[in-house]
């Protein structure tokens, strides 16, 4: 049986897809809360939970005596920067076949910049993940993960790094980030890039510089991830208070 959450988010993943592209793509609203939980097999309990999260995100909107309104301007942006979402599935939103062409593990130790980030001292030993993701075999995002080395326990392998970072940290790290703080910038490729992305020296990136938090505020990973130009529409929905 699933638990609580993950049932959540699957449930949450699906009135996404309902409403994008299956039983609700021509729909202005949503149906009733009790037509919709006894339909989805949920509490309405959990269903407020699932569209006040959606409402967060902009999906939707919740007007009394009006009912829940779907908003298409916000369903149809293809990639949020507010919502963070795994690369292939980034990749594929944007209308690509994506694949990983390689995940790179290695040792090392912290140099001033990452130190800072982990607010660890430098030369604490650390992992280094660099990922390199595709868009119809074109290099589109490469990412470096940096955990803190002390934080890992068990037997892990090359295989428990070829899913998302976030599976490693709560499988052998007993971490679940719960924020983070990302910096965006316009970058340009340096010879090391541009040998990754297959493009010449100079030619235009973006770059975010993320922290991942736990609850109580402490950092627990942090990343280098850079998207290729040309590939992605990036969007920021930010609701006026």
């Amino acid at each position: 049986m699933s638990s609580q959450p993950s049932q959540a988010k699957t449930i949450r993943s699906q009135l996404l897809s309902a409403m994008r592209s299956g039983e609700y793509a021509d729909c202005a609203r949503l149906p009733r809360e009790s037509v919709l939980a006894e339909k989805l097999g949920i509490s309405r309990t959990q269903l407020r939970d699932i569209l006040a999260s959606l409402e967060r995100e902009g999906f939707i909107t919740r007007r009394h005596g009006v009912g829940t309104i779907i908003n298409r301007h916000v369903l149809n942006a293809q990639t949020r920067m507010d919502i963070e979402v795994e690369f292939l599935d980034m990749i594929r939103q944007n209308g690509h076949e994506a694949a990983v062409a390689y995940v790179r593990v290695s040792d090392g130790t912290a140099d001033k910049r990452i130190a800072q980030q982990l607010q660890i001292p430098e030369g604490t030993p650390i992992i280094r993940v660099a990922r390199l993701c595709t868009a119809d075999g074109r290099p589109a995002i490469y990412c470096e993960d940096v955990v803190e080395k002390a934080l890992a326990r068990g037997n892990y392998t090359i295989k428990d790094f070829k899913l998302p970072i976030f599976h490693f940290l709560q499988r052998f790290c007993g971490v679940n980030p719960y924020m983070d703080l990302t910096d965006v910038r316009p970058t340009v490729a340096d010879a090391a890039l541009s040998e990754v992305f297959q493009v010449p020296v100079g030619a235009p990136l973006l770059n975010m510089e993320e922290v991942d938090f736990d609850i109580d505020g402490k950092p627990v990973f942090c990343s280098s991830e850079y998207f290729a130009d040309g590939i992605f529409r990036h969007t920021v929905m930010r609701k006026k208070l």
